[in-house]
């Protein structure tokens, strides 16, 4: 029993640890591998979350633990950590010493398979692992016209870097509804809708088009989708992401410290209402959607640790599940070079977020169902936690 647990909590500081430093190895490693056909290769729906780009090669996305801890692959060729390839196996080590053969992500079957119109189903829908499903509708934020980006954002970058390569574009409401529906019959159940800044109405005629082709295609009224969206100015809006069927929400408030917030997301503070304003609308959500239901997230370690819990236990306290993510900083945002806290700095983070969310009662499905990728580390100590309860539970039955 403690044996599983300290095997558990030990792969999981290093799932941190390749996360915060990344992973080196040679960008053709992957050659002998089958990415794109047997394993599940990386999409950039969004960000590169990689320390450089790399157009043109195709990594895996992830890969499991001995245990079945899924870690992301991050490539940073600085890294002590690294992949090596030796006689058919692949090995994960660190300063040269093997830790583990590591067993990278089976890609799932609607990938291969294309919409109505041609289109390449892994193009439109992202699989996150344990069902997730994540559609980034826009590849480009409205905020770079005033040159108000937020700082630690790459998602115009990564457009401008792969949009010819990958053919990253608008998906049309159709697309995402015949890709979601092969998902959900393969076994997906829970999908969030989210991309960059487009101006209010758009969004919001969007979302409804999207739900309403979803709803047609999986014959759902209940698709257990998250609408992330920006605060809008009306908070009467957030009713109709409701009315359309979305089960929850999220609102992304990035840095709790209202001062650092105004510095690192000039866009939010001068278009979108400023912190107050986001606050407001993340408690507004609480009242139509109910306590669980909404999601924020911070950027972990832009900002002093004090000051990341604070918000959290302040949402906590509203019916918000904050997240905070390990800040990457990625290639073509404008902190790119700078460095994240330290592997143990957002251990420490995480352990203090889960007992916050067990001090709310906030349950592992509420976590899973507001979340665009139940793989993230709370989410990890949640069923480290949970399978030992559960092993317990059956010992004592």
């Amino acid at each position: 029993m403690n044996g599983l647990k300290e095997k558990l909590y030990s792969e999981l500081e290093l799932k941190i640890a390749t996360g915060v430093d990344g992973i080196s190895f040679d960008p053709h490693i992957f050659r002998h591998l089958d990415v794109a056909g047997q394993y599940q290769e990386e999409i950039h729906s969004g960000f590169e979350m990689a320390y450089e780009t790399h157009v043109g090669i195709k990594f895996p996305t992830g890969f499991r633990s001995p245990h079945g801890l899924v870690f992301v692959l991050r490539w940073d060729r600085r890294s002590s950590y690294s992949l090596i390839y030796d006689k058919g196996i692949y090995y994960l080590t660190h300063h040269g010493k093997v830790i583990f053969p590591v067993e990278f992500l089976q890609r799932p079957d609607y990938y291969s398979r294309k919409t109505s119109d041609g289109t390449r189903m892994s193009d439109i829908v992202r699989y996150g692992q344990y069902g997730a499903l994540t559609v980034c509708y826009s590849n480009e934020c409205a905020l770079k016209e005033k040159d108000h980006d937020c700082k630690f954002c790459n998602i115009n970058a990564t457009k401008d870097t792969y949009a010819e390569a990958e053919g990253l574009g608008w998906k049309n409401p159709r697309q995402v509804g015949e890709t979601v529906a092969e998902a959900y019959r393969e076994g997906a159940r829970h999908l969030t809708i989210t991309g960059g800044f487009v101006a209010e109405r758009r969004e919001v005629e969007y979302y409804l088009d999207v739900a309403d082709s979803i709803r047609e295609n999986t014959g759902l009224d209940d698709f257990n989708g998250t609408a992330c969206v920006g605060a809008p100015h009306d908070l009467t809006i957030i009713d109709k992401y409701k009315e359309a069927g979305y089960r929850t929400i999220a609102t992304n408030i990035e840095i709790w410290d209202r001062n650092i917030f105004k510095a690192i997301c000039p866009g939010k503070e001068l278009q979108c209402g400023g912190w107050e304003h986001w606050v407001n609308a993340l408690e507004y959500e609480v009242e139509v959607f109910g306590r669980g239901k909404v999601r924020s997230n911070i950027v972990a370690g832009i900002e002093p640790k004090d000051s990341t819990l604070e918000g959290i236990e302040y949402l906590a306290s509203k019916g918000v599940i904050c997240f905070a993510s390990s800040w990457c900083p990625n290639p073509g945002s404008a902190l790119e070079g700078h460095r994240s806290p330290e592997p143990a700095w957002h251990y420490d983070l995480y352990k203090k977020i889960a007992a916050i969310y067990r001090k709310y009662g906030f349950t592992y499905e509420e976590l899973y169902d507001c979340y665009a990728a139940p793989i993230s580390i709370v989410h990890d100590i949640y069923r480290i936690e949970d399978r030992i309860l559960q092993v317990i539970e059956s010992q004592v039955a």
